[in-house]
């Protein structure tokens, strides 16, 4: 495990013994794999030092030495900060993890400047941060729980590919109607767009890849609905709305997609969010409780996803 340590605008790294020989470039490049873009950015503005000095990319490094990384410096914000409460689940220098609240837009658009992302910038600065965070994933406007935001360029273009590499996992729970056969499954269906409707998206031959895992966790025979945890390969949209509406179990509340308006959203909520953080090697797992539908997701441990 690594114990960088912030200094001012600088991120400090004592060179671990399993470092040791290896250079600058191969750190870049195989270690974080972070993207060309960046890593000449980095090489062309000076934004590495060693022991104070500026770094030889290509020299091999000792054990104990001093790297130092400029992730910190004031950006000119790109998002207009919005004052609102926000429920924080991890934090540190280099990521935030947010349980989003539903009928909230992840990131604004021209019309929606009050989302998740703009109350997340404001709640940087009101730490004395002027800081253009990076949104890494997004949940639907309806759906609840967690959601990771980078809070510096280098760790958004690091976890991009993570995510794009399936080293992000996020698991969910949904509540839908009825009761399945198997109790645990893959649901391997391309996915694209309805022609017939302008938001809605369908099981298509034609569509993009699409892999859901599933596993029923709890079944309520009064109400004839079934909870189930589910963990994807991909992220398209509407993904687990779509595949468990094909298999013939809608989400409650997704009158989208077939289910029930006995609640006013559906019932999918993002409960589990685990990755290895790339500076610190850690292993972090965060839970986010539920905020709302009590009467829905009130047997469920959201511990225990």
């Amino acid at each position: 495990m690594l114990n960088p340590k912030r200094m001012g605008e600088w991120l400090q790294i004592n060179i671990p013994t399993e470092w040791e020989g290896k250079t600058v470039d191969e750190i870049f490049r195989h270690i974080w794999e972070a993207p060309k873009k960046t890593t000449h950015q980095f090489r062309m503005e000076n934004k590495v030092l060693l022991d104070g000095s500026r770094v030889n990319w290509n020299m091999p490094l000792a054990a104990g030495s001093k790297l130092l990384l400029h992730l910190f410096e004031e950006e000119e914000l790109r998002v207009r900060p919005n004052a609102q409460e926000i429920d924080i689940l991890f934090e540190d220098d280099h990521v935030l993890i947010i349980n989003k609240p539903p009928f909230m837009n992840t990131h604004p658009n021209d019309r929606d400047t009050d989302t998740l992302m703009n109350a997340a910038v404001f709640y940087l600065q009101a730490q004395g941060e002027s800081r253009n965070i990076h949104q890494i994933h997004r949940l639907d406007r309806d759906t609840s729980g967690a959601i990771l935001f980078a809070k510096h360029a280098l760790a958004g273009s690091i976890l991009d590919r993570m995510l794009e590499q399936r080293g992000i996992k996020r698991t969910y729970i949904a509540a839908v109607h009825g009761f399945f056969s198997q109790k645990k499954g893959i649901i391997n269906k391309p996915i694209g767009r309805d022609r017939h409707h302008a938001t809605r998206r369908r099981v298509s031959p034609s569509g993009q890849a699409a892999i859901t895992h599933y596993q029923l966790v709890k079944e309520d025979k009064n109400r004839q609905i079934s909870y189930v945890k589910c963990w994807l390969e991909t992220g398209r949209t509407h993904q687990i709305r779509v595949h468990l509406s094909h298999l013939g179990h809608p989400i409650v509340g997704d009158t989208l997609y077939g289910g029930q308006p006995t609640i006013n959203r559906q019932a999918l909520h993002a409960a589990r969010l685990e990755f290895i953080h790339p500076f610190t090697m850690e292993s972090i797992i965060c839970h986010a409780p539920f905020t709302d539908l009590k009467e829905i997701f009130q047997p469920i441990d959201v511990f225990s996803i």
